[in-house]
């Protein structure tokens, strides 16, 4: 799905739905860019593509649908928004990433009129690039750090960046645009606007994690899912409080390559294009939606050094080859869910809060085309998929603040909404 808007906000939902379907139906450079809603289906690819542990999903099936949550709109007039995010600073204000290269602050029910951040000079906002995440330094409110995740043209080159940026000392709703410092840039394939993958978060172990797609066009005709001596198609692990020779991070001691057999800042691999993710606070679990090519979407309980099967596997399903493929040291997904009941998988978070409830340890999560479903775990390993609203909005993300309460960006409406009770 060339998903979220590559520099011009589609105009409907449906006219989004339109171009995804007609790209599903096609062999084309972009098969299923997840937020693009300028070609919705194939996404930013927050479609879980392969996934863990044996057996554990659902095979696509849900519970017949429940309304059991509704959207509540909090601020609106962004341009095409792709995060929101909510520093533990005590603050109380969300952080609103828009493609083009703004972060923008709701702070006291307003949407500040300066952005905190304008770096649409350094990003190329086309297809599925732009700037795609953000997140705060754990000690923000101390250490003023927060990263970004961008796609920028080097000379001709595209390359996703991870850089870190500072608040400014005097003005909390300003970062210094002066003060980046890039960690690490990752060249990306020219000739394919999708599958740049977007979220960047901090473990319960301190460090920073990131997903990266395969590169984009359709069924990662270069292999990099696979390939381990390449960082795209890979969930990422880097110290950020640290240096290793050579590097603006550390490497984990622990790190599945950190060793050799493979590049060390590899946690995972084998995925389509890891859009969102998101760890569970109590538990630690990292729960990674990767969107899927042209038949299923997944979302995957990722543990380090796992195989998470994409281009062998899409979902639990051969890929290449359509079957017979080889499914050994393979994870499988959690869930599956199939087209066209999904169209690009949006991951979410494991429900702490207190506003809805009964829901509490709940993974909520949606899709691009407008649902938001619960998958609910019981006994351990099992997970029941219900739909819990349908808004009909095009969702291009979810965000959770620290009291644990849930947001939903609309791509297409530019609106950040609130999930409240029904």
């Amino acid at each position: 799905m060339n998903s979220f808007s590559t520099g011009q906000r589609p105009n409907s939902r449906d006219s989004a739905l339109i171009q995804r379907r007609a790209e599903l139906s096609s062999d084309s450079l972009h098969p299923r860019c997840l937020l693009s809603i300028r070609r919705f289906l194939a996404g930013l690819t927050l479609a879980l593509v392969c996934a863990l542990v044996l057996g554990c999903g659902d095979s696509g099936s849900s519970s017949p649908a429940v309304t059991g949550v509704n959207t509540q709109a909090i601020a609106t007039g962004f341009n095409s928004p792709l995060d929101v995010e909510q520093p533990n600073d005590n603050s109380g204000r969300l952080f609103v990433v828009e493609q083009g290269g703004n972060i923008r602050i709701i702070q006291g029910g307003s949407v500040l009129a300066q952005p905190f951040l304008n770096i649409s000079g350094k990003v190329i906002n086309n297809g599925e690039m732009g700037l795609l995440g953000l997140i705060f330094h754990p000690a923000f409110s101390t250490n003023r750090k927060f990263y970004v995740n961008y796609v920028r043209n080097a000379a001709g080159q595209f390359q996703s960046v991870i850089a870190e940026y500072l608040a400014s000392s005097t003005d909390p709703n300003q970062a210094d645009p002066a003060s980046e410092r890039i960690l690490l840039t990752v060249d990306q394939v020219n000739n394919f606007t999708n599958h740049k993958a977007g979220q960047l978060a901090f473990g319960a172990d301190g460090f920073l994690y990131f997903g990266l797609g395969d590169g984009g066009s359709a069924g990662d005709p270069l292999g990099h899912g696979q390939d381990t001596g390449i960082l795209l198609g890979k969930m990422l692990r880097i110290d950020v409080n640290a240096t290793s020779p050579g590097k603006q991070y550390a490497i984990p001691a622990d790190n599945p390559f950190a060793a050799g057999g493979g590049l060390p800042e590899i946690y995972a691999f084998g995925f389509r294009n890891p859009w969102r993710f998101s760890f569970d606070r109590p538990t630690g679990r990292m729960f990674v939606a990767d969107v899927g090519q042209n038949n299923f979407e997944e979302v995957d309980l990722v543990q380090k050094g796992g195989n998470y099967g994409w281009n062998i596997m899409e979902g639990a399903h051969c890929f290449s080859p359509p079957s017979g493929c080889n499914m050994s040291g393979l994870s499988l997904p959690i869930v599956e869910i199939s087209h066209p009941e999904s169209v690009a998988v949006i991951g979410g978070f494991v429900y702490h809060g207190t506003a809805l409830s009964g829901m509490q340890g709940v993974y909520i999560f949606g899709d691009l085309s407008g649902k938001i479903w619960s998958l609910t775990e019981s006994p351990a390993n099992t997970f029941t998929r219900t739909l819990i609203a349908s808004p009909g909005f095009s969702i291009s993300s979810f965000g959770q603040d620290t009291a644990g309460e849930l947001y939903v960006a609309d791509i297409s409406g530019g609106r950040v909404l609130k999930i409240v009770p029904k």
